[in-house]
């Protein structure tokens, strides 16, 4: 389980990377969602918040955020 926070920071690195292409960093961000932890929570939130990404891709990280919210009920 020590393995999420890293995980889980080194697929956001790769969700915010401009430089990587959109398709890498889409898979980032369901990756993320698949991992379904409060801290994926935050991370998509932290995502979705980021004005530097594209809207599509900060669309799909609220769209998994909910997803997560969803899961918790």
């Amino acid at each position: 389980m020590s393995e999420r926070p890293n995980e889980l920071k080194k697929l956001a690195a790769i969700a915010t990377d401009l430089e990587l292409s959109g398709e890498l960093r889409t898979k980032a961000i369901e990756l993320i969602g698949n991992i379904g932890t409060h801290d994926a929570l935050l991370a998509l939130l932290a995502l979705a918040a980021n004005e530097k990404l594209i809207l599509e891709e900060r669309d799909l990280a609220l769209k998994h955020a909910r997803g997560i919210i969803k899961s918790s009920r």
